[in-house]
């Protein structure tokens, strides 16, 4: 597969380390709508650097990463189905529903492999965790855990064009729960606060947020989401069945304990996603690839972006009016 990179920036560096570990991927563009950064990672990756227009447009070029700034994502998914090109798009596909959904029309009307950011679910751990579930290790599934914090909060600046935090960081957990319920969602409980940094709430966002997701069985899913851990990247999922309960862990650098008379110590979790994913970025390459070669289904699709939007919506609709959501609210 050769591939054109829309996005130079901290995630393009990264999927650009994973393309580059791929035996059946290679990097023969980088574009950036700041072309000196395009030209830097492009002289890095041995690849050409190119005009985002120009990519669309080569015929040496069979799929694009897109990986460039959010409003962006819709409109280079579009063009990329158009040109009859396989796309691996970063989430979200956009912010509001009506826009997503005309993404997922034009590429029902130019079908290509279209994979969808959602990296977590390539994680060794989380997939190993999916894959206990599967086999009925816990016998039914009752309720499911995600917490997920990150080290630091980011700028004002950024939270302003984010989103919000349900659209911009729980819809990661969002898509892990839906994946692993497994199981239509009925309603959504959404409550949040700002407790960290005053400028977020000034910017009309939380930094501390809680959702309750029940199914239509009544499984319940609580997710715990908060912009600052003082010891790293908290990433931790319990599933809690029937028949016992599995438990993904955080990561460490080597997974070391001390024990001893001060008592038992581990060394703190990974610091940020960078870290702590790397081995799932490599992963949903290597998923999008074989889906691109073997004419398959990618692991999370378009329409997984679109549902956990749909929950990301109901969740700030449930914090605003103080109530659960039914998520046929949503459309």
């Amino acid at each position: 597969m050769r591939l054109a990179l829309i996005g130079a920036g901290r995630i393009g560096k990264v999927h650009a380390q994973a393309i580059a570990a791929h035996p059946e991927a290679t990097l023969s563009a980088v574009a950036d709508f700041h072309a000196p950064a395009a030209e830097a990672l492009a002289a890095e990756c041995g690849a050409r650097p190119l005009d985002v227009d120009a990519v669309f447009e080569d015929d040496e070029i069979d799929a694009v990463l897109i990986a460039s700034s959010t409003p962006t994502h819709a409109d280079y998914l579009e063009r990329a189905a158009r040109a009859g090109k396989a796309v691996l798009c970063e989430k979200p596909i956009a912010l509001d529903l009506a826009r997503t959904v005309e993404a997922i029309r034009v590429l029902a009307s130019h079908p290509v492999t279209c994979s969808l950011g959602f990296n977590r679910r390539h994680d060794p751990q989380f997939a190993a965790l999916k894959h206990a579930l599967e086999e009925g290790r816990i016998g039914d599934l009752e309720t499911l855990t995600i917490i997920s914090r990150d080290p630091a909060p980011p700028p004002a600046e950024y939270v302003g064009a984010s989103g919000g935090i349900f659209r911009d960081m729980t819809i990661h957990d969002f898509d892990m729960a839906r994946w692993l319920l497994d199981e239509p969602i009925a309603t959504v409980h959404a409550e949040g606060s700002c407790l960290i940094d005053p400028a977020i709430g000034e910017a009309g966002d939380m930094d501390t947020v809680m959702v309750t997701l029940t199914t239509i069985s009544g499984r319940l899913c609580h997710i715990n989401n908060s912009r600052r851990a003082c010891y790293g990247y908290d990433q931790r999922i319990e599933a809690f069945g029937s028949a016992g309960m599995l438990q993904a862990q955080n990561e460490t650098e080597t997974r070391l304990r001390f024990t001893g008379t001060p008592g038992q110590m581990e060394e703190t979790p990974k610091w940020f996603f960078l870290e702590r994913y790397a081995d799932a970025y490599r992963l949903e390459i290597g998923d999008f690839v074989g889906a691109w070669k073997q004419q398959r289904a990618p692991l999370a699709g378009a329409d997984d972006g679109l549902q956990a939007l749909r929950l990301a919506e109901a969740a700030e609709r449930s914090r605003q009016e103080g109530r659960r959501i039914a998520l046929d609210e949503i459309d």
